[in-house]
């Protein structure tokens, strides 16, 4: 790497142009189904539902039980059969006194104190997935901010700052200063081949002065103009030491342009991740629950289904309840189903060819998550970090703060990894314990305390979770090419629904979304046959 010359001026600005394309990078991720707007525009309009028409609907997560929920409103009579002796799906909280069993047979025994719990799958509802917003609303779900973006969490790599945390407001500030005294020079020298007026060469100055707090000479360096950003050595005060102390250590343009800082910045720039965000008031499942309270009386519990069977008059599901060992049947005229594709897959069904084929294409992604219950809240004690991300590049990925209960003295859980892709792989192999272990020593690099305050935890790997065999759908854009269409397209008297069945993959948006348009077009049918 020594032999290579170094980037020039405009090199590194077109660079920096690169990794800041947002707009792009966004058109990119929707084209794939990881970011996108909802499209609801209100609950499903189902009139005229023949008498006696019958739906069953496989599993009780959020896509299910919405599904029942606006078919028995349209006069429907409506089954549901859950695997599990919960309803939500996904949708789960793991709290103290919860038993969890993975694949393996590891079991955990939560201790959380009464009132903290781990949200093992969702934690966050951006404020523009309208469809989830508008049934918790409508289902008496209370809700709460919850707080995205921390100017005080931290950022980590172990290839920047020398291996340490710093603060976000620190990093993003001196990004900013940096870059916006490059741009400057760039334009005060005439260096930019893009021609600039005389009037919009001033304005621009200016702006990147103000933006990048530069000073008279356009230069980004210490002072009380940087600090105003990134914080103080001695914040402002009042009486004879009232007069605040400059932050002294600006970080340098190498450190900021590790990967792991800018795209932990620009993270809060992507359109799913923007604020506001919002949590349920006493942890996710709330929402399952919310959901539960309609249609319980429709719920048949413990139900494994083996077969999907159909024809032309009808649907017939065999299945199996899991705690008598007992054998049984139901017909219905059509079928919602919302299993996942890795289990779909591995279970009997007349279904298309081609609908097979576009079940078996699907991969599920592992996310590994773990919950670390703290005896005090140190983090806002002695940190003031309310809430918020802190980020890492090592396999734990982040570290997210509790957005409810502040400044209480009792123990509050911390999520400790939210892990993706080789760091999810690693840690789904361990033990549960092993994966706590992991998560106390690599959490302490950012957190010292981590150790003296532990008091227990928890973890899921969802490729471990016995119901689902992964957390999430991972379309391609060439499998979404091939399959997707085949995938949401009534195969028969079977349509198929869940967040797999979207483009808003991995969120409970994009869950609701498609189980509204199943049994919209499950309707239309029915009225047409």
């Amino acid at each position: 790497m020594d032999n290579f010359p170094a980037p020039t001026r405009r090199q590194l600005l077109t660079a920096i142009g690169k990794t800041a394309g947002v707009a792009a990078l966004y058109q990119a991720m929707t084209a794939l189904g990881h970011a996108a707007e909802s499209q609801f525009d209100g609950p499903p309009n189902l009139q005229g539902a023949k008498k006696g028409a019958s739906v069953v609907v496989l599993g009780a997560g959020l896509a299910g039980m919405l599904a029942a929920y606006e078919l028995r409103k349209a006069g429907y009579k409506v089954t549901i059969l859950e695997y599990q002796a919960r309803a939500g799906g996904r949708n789960w909280s793991l709290r103290g006194g919860d038993k969890y069993t993975e694949l393996g047979g590891a079991t955990q025994n939560v201790a959380f104190a009464p009132g903290n719990y781990l949200n093992p799958g969702p934690w966050r509802i951006p404020h523009h997935h309208r469809t989830l917003l508008h049934y918790c609303k409508a289902f008496g779900v209370a809700l709460e901010p919850f707080v995205q973006f921390n100017h005080n969490a931290y950022v980590h790599s172990t290839d920047a700052f020398g291996g340490k945390p710093v603060r976000y407001k620190a990093a993003a500030a001196d990004f900013e200063g940096n870059v916006a005294e490059l741009l400057a020079k760039s334009i005060n020298t005439k260096a930019l081949d893009d021609r600039l007026t005389p009037a919009d060469r001033d304005r621009m100055l200016t702006a990147l002065k103000g933006w990048g707090m530069l000073d008279d000479d356009l230069v980004y360096k210490v002072g009380l103009r940087s600090s105003s950003h990134r914080g103080f050595e001695r914040p402002p005060g009042g009486g004879v030491n009232g007069a605040p102390i400059p932050s002294k250590d600006l970080h340098g343009l190498p450190d900021l342009l590790d990967p792991q800082v800018w795209s932990s910045m620009s993270f809060f720039m992507g359109h799913e991740m923007a604020t506001t965000m919002f949590q349920p008031v006493g942890g996710m499942d709330m929402i399952g629950k919310g959901f539960q309270k309609q249609v319980k009386d429709l719920i048949t519990h413990n139900a494994k289904v083996t077969k999907i069977a159909q024809d032309a008059n009808g649907v017939t599901v065999s299945w199996q309840d899991v705690v008598k060992g007992t054998a049984s049947e139901t017909k219905a005229d059509y079928c919602v189903c919302t299993i996942p594709l890795g289990v779909l897959n591995q279970i009997d069904t007349q279904l298309s060819a081609p609908m097979k084929s576009a079940i078996a294409a699907v991969p599920y992604s592992g996310q590994v998550k773990i919950g670390l219950e703290m005896k005090r809240r140190f983090w806002e004690e002695d940190e003031a970090i309310y809430g918020g991300i802190s980020f890492t590049n090592q396999e734990i990925g982040l570290v997210s703060y509790p957005n409810n209960a502040f400044f209480t003295d009792k123990p509050a859980v911390l999520l400790g990894a939210f892990a993706r892709d080789v760091g999810a792989y690693h840690l789904a192999g361990m033990t549960p314990e092993e994966r706590i272990e992991t998560a106390l020593a690599q959490g302490s690099v950012i957190h010292p305390q981590y150790r003296k305050e532990y008091l227990s935890g928890a973890s899921v790997a969802w490729s471990r979770v016995p119901w689902t065999l992964g957390c999430c759908a991972r379309w391609t854009e060439e499998s979404r090419k091939q399959h997707y269409q085949t995938l949401v397209a009534m195969d028969g008297r079977v349509v198929l629904a869940g967040e797999h069945a979207s483009y808003i993959g991995c969120w409970m948006e994009g869950a609701l979304l498609s189980s509204i348009d199943a049994i919209t077009r499950l309707h239309k049918r029915a009225l047409e046959a």
